[in-house]
């Protein structure tokens, strides 16, 4: 299926399950070096971070080729950008499809956001105005994504902390679409779900049964910081029981499983740790479900765009100064 002479793929979902994994952090290489198979690690398969493998020829890109002899792994990006006014960047895009065809990853995805303006990226994925002029230009940007890449899209839903008044969409009818549109599939982030159901004030359920389930290959399972009057996508503590509740609802409502991975970011656990809060998605979904609270975190802060383009500005002043 195409639309306006883009390549796009058919929209289900088609992969099966990979079953139970985490995100490759750091923290952890010493610790699976020396446990580096399945049965020692607990876990069915790795995800890494896109950036932190780009342009990296050391001891992250090695260890995870090696953990490629043993699991699947999926590339989980951050600097796409597809909702960004600027171009894409094909530089970017060409390391990530060099990497690509040598890693052979499941999948590769990214968010539903934009990252930078004027070529400086902010390392913030930040909210986009959900209209039909913004539908069909990321519709245009992931036909040329798809086409560049060879394979589908695979796109999340960001955490948000606040909406554009002159949106057309609500953000389920509008990935919906442009699932519908494209071919791409979802990174179904319950977590960002709860997140955003919370700040902007609708119902998560209700942002679960307009999603078409079946474009779902993935989803996302952390732990969001309460501030009292909003939540962070912190990813730094256990998974509340609101999000476990909504995985349930989810898988229930999909009709079978899908690739389900821990998300930990901050204040990370040991592996084996990480690997017994990953276990409570198969309690969940046993009708046991984790009883946890959001810890409260008053001090959560993210840098605001005008502080990177502030920060660009003065770089590019100085160099000048040099000449």
């Amino acid at each position: 299926m195409t639309n306006g002479g883009g390549v796009a793929f058919d929209n289900v979902a088609t992969q099966e399950s990979l079953g139970y994994g985490v995100g490759l952090r750091s923290c952890h290489f010493t610790w699976l070096e020396r446990n580096l198979l399945p049965a020692q690690t607990g876990v069915d398969f790795f995800e890494a971070i896109t950036e932190n493998i780009l342009d990296h020829g050391g001891y992250a890109r090695q260890l995870l080729f090696k953990l490629r002899e043993h699991y699947p792994i999926v590339l989980h990006g951050v600097s796409l950008s597809i909702g960004s006014t600027d171009l894409l960047n094909l530089d970017y895009l060409n390391k990530v499809k060099a990497l690509s065809q040598a890693l052979q990853p499941e999948w590769i995805s990214d968010h539903l956001c934009w990252t930078g303006i004027m070529g400086v990226n902010t390392h913030d994925l930040l909210p986009m105005p959900l209209t039909h002029e913004s539908l069909e230009h990321v519709v245009h940007k992931v036909h040329q994504v798809q086409e560049i890449l060879g394979r589908p899209m695979v796109l999340e839903n960001p955490s948000s902390y606040l909406e554009f008044a002159e949106n057309d969409y609500c953000e389920w009818d509008f990935l919906s679409e442009l699932v519908k549109q494209t071919g791409c599939q979802l990174l179904l982030d319950l977590n960002n779900i709860y997140v955003s159901g919370f700040n902007l004030g609708f119902d998560p359920y209700e942002y679960l049964a307009g999603i078409p389930l079946q474009s779902v290959v993935q989803c996302h399972l952390a732990g969001p910081s309460d501030c009292g009057t909003h939540m962070i996508d912190t990813h730094d503590q256990p998974v509340p029981t609101p999000v476990w509740q909504l995985y349930e609802a989810f898988i229930k409502a999909r009709g079978n499983h899908v690739t389900t991975l821990l998300e930990w970011d901050a204040n990370i656990p040991s592996f084996p740790e990480l690997v017994a809060e990953l276990n409570l998605a198969k309690e969940a979904l046993q009708g046991r479900m984790p009883q946890r609270v959001c810890t409260q975190d008053s001090d959560a802060l993210s840098t605001s765009i005008a502080a990177h383009l502030e920060r660009s500005h003065l770089d590019v002043v100085n160099r000048e100064a040099v000449k």
